[in-house]
């Protein structure tokens, strides 16, 4: 009966949700459109900045489909964490024009 009480347990814990991260970022210049679907995620952008939400957890990898679209980046937060400048950089390299002068020096 123990035994089975502790795969019970164990298999709920598997079977859990992922936690939805909460995302944020300020684009250099206002998106064209309020709302942005992204890989995984659905932006809404107002007042010059973007929130979104999901359980898809590469942070660099929304930062750079959100950039493809909004354009450069100012900054990208994760859960209240900015990103450092490395990662921004690499972020903003997939934006509109790219990035890669300030990729290459961040590296």
């Amino acid at each position: 009966m123990i035994r089975f009480a502790l795969m019970f347990t164990a298999a709920a814990a598997l079977a859990s949700p992922a936690i939805a991260g909460s995302y944020s970022a300020t684009p250099v210049t206002a998106p064209a459109t309020p709302r942005i679907v992204g890989k995984d995620i659905v932006w809404s952008c107002a007042g010059g900045s973007c929130q979104g939400s999901t359980d898809y957890g590469r942070s660099v990898v929304i930062c750079q489909n959100l950039a493809r679209k909004a354009g450069r980046l100012e900054s990208f937060t994760v859960d209240g964490r900015a990103l450092g400048a490395t990662e921004l950089a690499k972020c903003n390299s997939s934006a509109k024009g790219g990035d890669s002068a300030a990729l290459a020096k961040a590296n």
